[in-house]
């Protein structure tokens, strides 16, 4: 008999939902997001959005939610007829929900089991081993309410800050110190459980706020990933991209 995987043991899990985090004002790509929204900018000929939906779409992927609010006319028109993965809105035009917030909104239109959550102003170039089912592979639903996808400073392109977090020998994550350098930075990749937005606000709130509880109770945890992170959240920072693609493929 087949073991039906509800997302809550110790064998991984294979999810087919996702969301995609699309909603920002983008105000450090000022000025090219006074007429264009973040997750159309092009990378390589390539919109942002559509390096993550590509992502989601090669693990297995079959339907994905994308918040829309600033110029959220243009993303819904890019995203018309999009398939795989087939794609749904979540509108938040009269309110823009933050992260958290956002994610809470969506939840109506994903169903009670894992999915993952990414955000649109990054993406990665693979390394060996695909990085979506390798995290839904280490998925453990029995200790884990968020598993992250992070970088080592090394192999971060276009970021600047102090890292995020530091990791265990067991993957568990903790939070960077005040005035210190973290080992790793979140890549805007997770594997989620819909339960730990439980007795959550319904007005907009961030992520990290879930972050920082799924950490105190040590159910945060991390996987390193295998490649190249790519952050494009400033007009710098896209040629930045493209010059290490380029490098990438030579």
């Amino acid at each position: 008999m087949t073991k039906q995987n509800t997302g809550t043991n110790s064998d991984g899990a294979d999810i087919r939902q996702g969301m995609m985090l699309a909603a920002g004002l983008g105000m450090r790509m000022r000025p090219i997001t006074d007429q264009t929204p973040k997750p159309l900018i092009k990378v390589c000929g390539k919109a942002l959005i559509d390096h993550g939906l590509d992502a989601l779409a090669n693990a297995g992927v079959k339907k994905a939610v994308v918040n829309v609010h600033h110029l959220a006319d243009q993303v819904e028109a890019h995203l018309d007829g999009r398939n795989p993965p087939a794609i749904a809105i979540s509108d938040e035009r009269a309110c823009l929900m933050d992260s958290g917030g956002g994610i809470k909104k969506a939840l109506g239109q994903l169903d009670d089991r894992p999915s993952y959550v990414l955000n649109a102003d990054s993406f990665w170039l693979e390394g060996v081993c695909p990085n979506l089912p390798a995290m839904a592979r280490q998925w453990d639903g029995s200790k884990m309410d968020f598993l992250l996808l992070l970088s080592g400073m090394q192999q971060a392109v276009g970021y600047q800050g102090s890292g995020d977090f530091d990791m265990d020998a067991d993957g568990r994550l903790s939070r960077r110190r005040e005035r210190k350098i973290a080992a790793f930075v979140y890549c805007g990749a997770a594997v989620f459980h819909p339960r730990i937005f439980d007795d959550t606000p319904d007005e907009p709130f961030s992520v990290n706020m879930l972050f920082d509880r799924a950490a105190a109770a040590g159910r945060l945890y991390g996987m390193r990933l295998d490649g190249l992170w790519l952050h494009v959240g400033t007009p710098e920072s896209i040629g930045e991209a493209e010059t290490a693609i380029a490098r990438s493929a030579a």
